[in-house]
């Protein structure tokens, strides 16, 4: 095989006592698409950090087609031709196209800006990837697929041969993510090499040659794409077979717990415009959209912390109230989508988190902390729901994405009383987690659904929603269509719709 373009020999990092990678060897080639998989906290954002030059290695090198890459400097990894594009996006909305391309490519010294010269190389890069772009266009004024062909172009513009592609379909319609995929295919034509994470198996076993898999910072596995399977992916990444709930309608449909009537909230892109939903017991109803589409009005409006500017809304036949507190004493349990910053308090225990949506109502008397009771119950929590990382006296803070998620699933769902919720709002309650913390969170709305809860799905992953949904809407720009049952809906009609066509 030819020399490869990049060559990682021996990587370890160590943070205290933690080893986040550990003599870590990997290669890429020309024109090679190479999938980095792992959990989360495996050391896939490490490593990839200190090729990017951000940390510098305690042990091993990097070359980067035969010449050495000095460590912990970004500058020298763009010049030798590394590029990254970051899951959150890093442009200048109030700039054009051109601007965000050209941002920090031209040295102060240099006495006027070539506009001229750099639109001619950003259009020449452009047809030359079919990456079609208005080099005018205002950034804030583009799709998010806009957007994000924004940030590959940036990238190239500036002379990546190698290209970080980190979790790149998250925001993505399908039609976008197809859009991308064709994308990818050109890039390799051309001899470029990309480095793909995602904890999209599918995604993975379609556009990558090759799978690097991390647990625990260790390099566990590697392989042609073409000699795996999904099961095979996961238990390299988990450590054993992770089982995916099976699909199952509901069994028993109750009457609505919740109804939405021609509500409107919020404001800017969050703005709810006449939406009408009705949440009915024994049943998943689950939002598709792009992010920044209403979801936060939605779930905030269901929560208690927004009011409505119009419309009706009614929990249990009563006027819903903009009281978390009234709401939580009734019933309703949230899953919130920031879990570190609104899901939990990081510098406080868990027992304090595990009881502080209850703490008034359950777990004090007068201005007394019933701190025996409370922090039974969260020990209790930590067992059901197996929250690992430290006991109930450990800083919410310290605990992985994971396992702040089961923290803040099992205050919503484990209520003192032992009461099913009569409503869960879930907005994104996976983001962000690996395959294995994915199937437990999922696994465990869907036996709170058969208890008898209604639960509303506000989710980006579109697999998810086609996996859990019963009945499916879909969001776009404030405004939400009718919630029709899973099966009359076809992954390219959401896709569709989560595009604005019919909404």
């Amino acid at each position: 095989m030819p020399s490869p373009v990049l060559r990682l020999t021996g990587i370890t990092k160590k943070f205290g006592n933690l080893v986040a990678n550990d003599s870590i060897s990997l290669e890429l080639h020309a024109g090679e698409v190479l999938a980095l998989l792992g959990e989360n906290g495996a050391g896939k954002s490490t490593l990839v950090s200190i090729l990017f030059g951000h940390y510098t290695a305690d042990e091993g090198t990097i070359e980067v087609s035969g010449q050495p890459l000095p460590p912990g400097n970004p500058r020298a990894a763009l010049a030798a031709g590394i590029g990254m594009v970051h899951q959150h996006f890093t442009l200048a909305d109030n700039l054009t196209v051109l601007d965000n391309a050209m941002l920090g490519s031209e040295t102060l010294w240099q006495p006027f800006t070539r506009r001229d010269a750099a639109r001619a190389r950003l259009l020449e890069v452009a047809g030359r990837f079919g990456l079609a772009v208005q080099p005018d266009a205002r950034v804030g004024s583009l799709s998010v697929g806009e957007r994000q062909r924004v940030e590959i172009l940036k990238a190239l513009y500036r002379g990546a041969r190698i290209l970080i592609l980190d979790e790149p379909t998250a925001v993505l319609t399908p039609q976008e993510a197809q859009a991308l995929f064709h994308t990818l295919g050109q890039m390799v034509a051309q001899g470029l090499s990309i480095i793909f994470i995602s904890h999209k198996l599918g995604e993975v076993l379609r556009v990558s040659h090759r799978v690097a898999v991390l647990r625990a910072g260790r390099l566990v596995a590697q392989a042609e794409t073409a000699q795996t399977t999904q099961a095979q992916l996961a238990q390299w990444m988990v450590g054993q077979a992770v089982a995916a709930p099976q699909r199952r309608p509901a069994q028993s449909v109750g009457d609505a717990v919740c109804v939405l009537e021609s509500v409107s909230a919020g404001a800017g892109r969050e703005k709810l415009d006449q939406v009408s939903l009705s949440l009915r017991a024994g049943e998943i109803t689950a939002i598709a959209g792009v992010s920044g589409n209403g979801q936060l009005s939605l779930a905030a409006l269901l929560c208690g912390t927004l009011a409505a500017s119009a419309g009706k809304l009614t929990l249990l036949d009563a006027p819903l109230r903009a009281d978390p507190a009234w709401l939580v004493d009734r019933g309703v349990a949230r899953i919130p989508e920031d879990r570190h910053g609104v899901g939990v308090v990081g510098d406080l225990p868990v027992w304090e988190n595990a009881v502080s949506e209850r703490l008034r109502t359950s777990f004090s008397r007068g201005l007394w902390v019933r701190r025996r009771a409370a922090r039974q119950h969260a020990q209790r929590i930590l067992e059901v729901f197996d929250v690992r990382g430290g006991g109930w006296l450990t800083p919410a803070r310290a605990l992985s994405g994971g396992n702040m998620q089961k923290l803040i699933l099992g205050r919503a769902l484990l209520a003192p009383d032992g009461r099913t919720p009569r409503l869960i709002v879930a907005h994104q309650p996976t983001w962000g987690l690996d395959i294995g913390a994915v199937a437990y969170v999922q696994q465990q709305l869907v036996a709170a659904r058969d208890a008898g809860a209604a639960v509303l799905l506000i989710s980006d992953d579109l697999d998810e929603v086609l996996a859990l949904g019963d009945r499916i809407a879909v969001i776009h720009a404030g405004k939400l269509t009718e919630a029709r049952e899973a099966t009359q809906w076809s992954r390219e009609a959401i896709g569709l719709a989560m595009a604005g066509a019919g909404v």
